[in-house]
């Protein structure tokens, strides 16, 4: 099974005058997943090439000052893979980042279907502040749709 692309209906709950909200879903069988675990799994153990195209976007967005990584105070219980843990409720983690051209979040959330079948979603909410903001997202965006469903379905390798 693959991902589906679907509406995100509240940007503005999860992050005031965000711009952009998209959200992929996936519907697993026999995983009994929390959502921490779930977006342990997505995001945790990003597939080789998208590791490569974030050095390459490092890379780039270095010379403008831009965030780069894990801050080396990081603490890890504080964090999903590289992303900040902003909170956590049943069946909902809020991950993200603010950054001088963007603020951003991840929303990773689990759904009992029944049946030990669950909704598995990652929904990404972006609030630009400037030119650099706008330009910064409108080049991301086309590796963003690839990125985002290929990482949920990570749920399904074992």
């Amino acid at each position: 099974m693959t991902p589906t692309a679907q509406t995100f209906p509240d940007p503005e709950g999860v992050l005031a005058g965000a711009q952009f909200a998209d959200r992929y879903a996936l519907t697993t069988d026999g995983l009994a997943l929390t959502a921490i675990g779930a977006a342990e799994r997505v995001l945790g153990r990003p597939p080789r090439w998208v590791g490569r195209l974030t050095q390459l976007r490092n890379l780039a967005v270095r010379p403008f000052g831009l965030k780069t990584g894990l801050a080396s105070d990081a603490p890890a219980e504080g964090r999903v893979g590289i992303f900040p843990l902003i909170s956590q409720a049943r069946g909902r983690v809020v991950l993200g980042l603010d950054d001088r051209h963007l603020d951003f979040r991840i929303l990773v959330e689990v759904n009992e279907l029944g049946a030990g079948r669950q909704e598995v979603a990652a929904s990404t909410i972006v609030k630009t502040h400037n030119l650099l903001g706008r330009a910064y997202l409108a080049i991301v965006m086309p590796f963003h749709r690839v990125i985002v469903p290929a990482m949920l379905a990570q749920l399904l390798i074992k």
